[in-house]
């Protein structure tokens, strides 16, 4: 049997044959465990049972059940505890009051503060911290930030996701100034692409609330995991560039921006990925080159190998750079910032005459998807994207990928007679 670090051994209660020889009878038995710390056995007729004890200060204490002792059938670590096993529930009951009383806790947790005790695990273990906080103040704290999460039903998350997908798409707005709003959407797949924002958003909620019942700050099991989301509404609308696209919209890029655009192509790099990467982080030698990620969205770094060409055009763009410069920069020497793509972008399109306009991001899913036609197989494919798993880009590439499907019927479909060089004349029946 394993010891629980930092437990404290006792004779009286650290063995079965130890806890029934004392005598039965109403009152625990106690042990400290800790400054402000008891475990507490109470002896019966039958299995004995633990609880814990909290002093509060001023002579009172709080108390809670732990479960039974295992004195006559073997310990779960659930329901039935050895002594070192309660040592551990008693710790763990006095971290979660501690870390209720650091958030503010007295009693029945808010949404908001569910929120607040998320964002500081977000913090340390998750990217996108920005992303999250905004889907959060802009959709979560407004409708839910000062209820009880136990006040919280199914019926009211299901009507707030449900007016989620049917509200139009917010639009960047100055500081200031009323919320502005892109047109209703009319196409399916308008209204498709807005029932999968309000899914992203239900996510969101469901992981705080999540997090807060795993770490005891609420009951398991609330009314939020009933809540589905909208089912097929993920699948996503193919758009990529064919080479002779790309072509034309790095030609209508101005100067510094098409740097960025090539480098999308030649690597298939997200923006933010491009526009923090350091010069260092190029490697090239003559008949290799990588570029180095060092904080993907994953969390995971990665290396991407580098085409001729690209090591060719990464060998211009860091020329007389060092160290932990830039490699993209604007004309004035400053960095990209966050959303400062999307106007030259959707200003190349129109003058590359590129309709409907590419989003950065589907610059790389025009990398991928060339690779995919060209032949290579989804292991590959997600590898260099950095996908932590092949299903999402089996999602997107599957159908790019099996040349299995296209060579079948280019062999075994027959011929039905037609040609382009002639008419065939068809009889209308009689």
């Amino acid at each position: 049997m394993s010891i629980m670090a930092g437990a404290r051994k006792s004779t009286a209660l650290g063995s079965r044959s130890a806890r029934l020889k004392l005598a039965a009878r109403h009152a625990p038995y106690w042990i400290n465990v800790a400054s402000g710390l008891s475990l507490g056995y109470r002896r019966q007729n039958h299995a004995g049972t633990w609880s814990c004890r909290r002093y509060l200060g001023d002579r009172k204490y709080e108390h809670e059940s732990l479960g039974d002792a295992d004195d006559f059938v073997d310990a779960n670590g659930e329901t039935v505890l050895t002594y070192y096993q309660a040592c551990e529930k008693v710790r763990a009951f006095a971290s979660r009051r501690e870390l209720q009383a650091g958030i503010g806790i007295t009693q029945d947790i808010t949404v908001a503060q569910a929120v607040q005790h998320y964002l500081v695990w977000f913090r340390a273990h998750r990217k996108g911290v920005v992303t999250a906080e905004r889907i959060i103040n802009a959709f979560i704290l407004p409708t839910f930030g000062e209820q009880r999460v136990s006040a919280l039903r199914k019926r009211s998350i299901s009507e707030w996701r449900d007016k989620l997908a049917s509200t139009p798409a917010r639009k960047r707005t100055r500081t200031g100034r009323a919320q502005a709003f892109r047109p209703a959407p009319t196409t399916e797949d308008q209204k498709r692409a807005r029932r999968a924002t309000a899914n992203r958003i239900l996510a969101v909620l469901k992981a705080i609330l999540n997090k807060a019942a795993d770490d005891e700050l609420v009951p398991p099991r609330g009314p939020w995991i009933d809540v589905k989301p909208f089912p097929l509404v993920n699948q996503p609308v193919e758009r990529f560039l064919s080479q002779r696209d790309a072509t034309r919209l790095l030609n209508a890029c101005p100067a510094d921006f098409r740097k960025l655009v090539r480098g999308a192509l030649l690597t298939g790099c997200r923006y933010a990925e491009l526009t923090g990467l350091r010069v260092a982080d190029v490697r090239l030698l003559p008949t290799s080159g990588v570029v180095y990620i060092r904080e993907a969205k994953s969390g995971k770094p990665r290396h991407i190998p580098l085409s001729s060409e690209g090591r060719d055009f990464f060998a211009e763009v860091t020329a007389g750079k060092v160290g932990e410069g830039f490699v993209f920069e604007k004309n004035n020497g400053t960095p990209w910032g966050r959303n400062h793509a999307a106007r030259p972008l959707l200003e190349a399109c129109q003058a590359g005459r590129i309709e409907p306009p590419v989003s950065f991001h589907e610059l790389r899913h025009t990398y991928a998807s060339l690779l995919a036609q060209a032949g290579a197989d989804l292991l590959t494919i997600s590898k260099l994207l950095g996908h932590s798993d092949t299903r999402i880009t089996a999602r997107h590439y599957a159908h790019l990928c099996d040349q299995t499907l296209a060579s079948a019927v280019e062999k075994l479909l027959p011929d039905f007679g037609y040609r382009r060089d002639e008419r065939i004349a068809v009889l209308p029946k009689r």
